[in-house]
């Protein structure tokens, strides 16, 4: 098979991208994604067409994947979000947009004629699995903070009860990383009787390091959730973008499907998945541990505090939710978004705080606002 090498202008193509893109990731502060990690170690792995399709907890007849990695990292997390025993199941998706329709998938499945309810501050994949599933919903007002407005929904909900209900709770929401909470939504359920509904978390900013942090919010399967959906490259970090989804295995059963071809259960929403992606998170689980992740979340909660005094002594009206790394504040200049990377909603921004933030590059982004401000002046 004949083989060949780049061109000079093609290598000149790859250089330019990498210096881009180097670029580019020394200094982005709105978005949530962690760039501190090293997976050199894996890189021997890269050599190989990894392809978990179908189900993880079934074998396959193409064995080139990371199937066994995949089970364990579905298994941490399906403990650390405390699912009920000998009743969970889930597997790495490619990110929290993935993991939310398949939660709304199962809903569907469970109760055809449900009607879905999410809040105004929901992110926006969730209308486009709407509109895929063919869903019926309603929009439900949010605080200031972004939080949902439980008297809202529970008004709303009163008018429809005759239908079943589904949630999707935002566990950190995209601009101010507000939280929804589980619990009082549950309450709210009884309170009206609901017989039937199902609650899904939409956990991909803040639902990992949520369950390390104390008091714990009220966002996992004891709280309430059936189906909870993370992004792996956000707070773990990762060099593509992947994520997590667990379920109730009884639910899961609901849609399972034997396919002879590849000699598993079709039960995922892709069949071909990525098998490099588990390899990530499994690493990240096994290098860091609980105790490691916790102190990965102080850090970015410690950073976020520092972040917004910062910004008060500077006379900005910065603020964030409780035991949030997102600090929130006017829309800087678009000089100063466009070279901090700061996403701008309504005449607001925000700096979210991942693991990898440090109060160097806090105080580098306060230089430039007081630059700014000099300017003015």
């Amino acid at each position: 098979m004949a083989t060949g090498n780049l061109s000079a202008k093609d290598q000149q193509v790859l250089s330019a991208l990498i210096e881009k893109v180097k670029g580019q990731t020394d200094l982005f502060l709105g978005y949530p994604v962690s760039k501190d990690f090293d997976y050199q170690e894996l890189a021997e792995f890269l050599k190989y067409p990894m392809n978990n399709l179908g189900d993880p907890f079934v074998t396959s007849t193409y064995g080139v994947g990371s199937r066994d990695l995949e089970k364990e990292v579905v298994q941490f997390f399906a403990s650390l979000f405390r699912a009920p025993e000998d009743n969970w199941w889930g597997y790495v998706t490619n990110g929290g947009s993935e993991g939310n329709l398949y939660g709304l998938y199962l809903a569907r499945e469970l109760h055809p004629k449900g009607m879905v309810y999410y809040s105004e501050a929901t992110h926006y994949s969730v209308q486009k699995n709407l509109h895929l599933l063919n869903m019926s919903n309603i929009v439900i007002r949010t605080q200031e903070s972004g939080e949902i407005d439980y008297d809202d929904l529970e008004y709303t909900i009163r008018m429809n009860r005759h239908m079943p209900v589904i949630i999707m709770a935002n566990i950190g929401t995209t601009m101010t990383e507000a939280r929804d909470d589980v619990a009082k939504i549950k309450a709210i359920l009884k309170k009206l009787a609901i017989q039937h509904y199902y609650i899904h978390a939409d956990a991909a900013l803040s639902g990992t390091y949520s369950a390390l942090i104390e008091p714990r919010p009220a966002f996992d399967f004891q709280d309430g959730a059936d189906s909870i959906a993370i992004s792996g490259h956000k707070f773990f970090g990762s060099p593509m973008p992947c994520g997590v989804v667990i379920a109730k295995k009884s639910n899961r059963d609901r849609i399972a499907r034997s396919v002879a071809y590849i000699g598993s259960v079709d039960t995922t929403i892709t069949g071909s998945r990525n098998g490099h992606s588990p390899l990530f998170l499994w690493h990240t689980i096994k290098r860091l541990g609980l105790e490691g992740l916790k102190e990965r979340a102080m850090h970015s909660l410690e950073t976020a505090a520092y972040t917004e005094l910062k910004l008060k002594e500077m006379g900005i009206e910065a603020w964030r939710n409780t035991n949030a790394i997102t600090v929130n504040f006017p829309a800087p200049s678009q000089a100063i978004c466009k070279k901090w990377q700061l996403a701008a909603e309504q005449g607001n921004s925000h700096i979210i705080c991942m693991p990898n933030v440090t109060k160097a590059h806090i105080d580098l982004f306060i230089t430039d606002l007081k630059a700014e401000i000099i300017l003015q002046d």
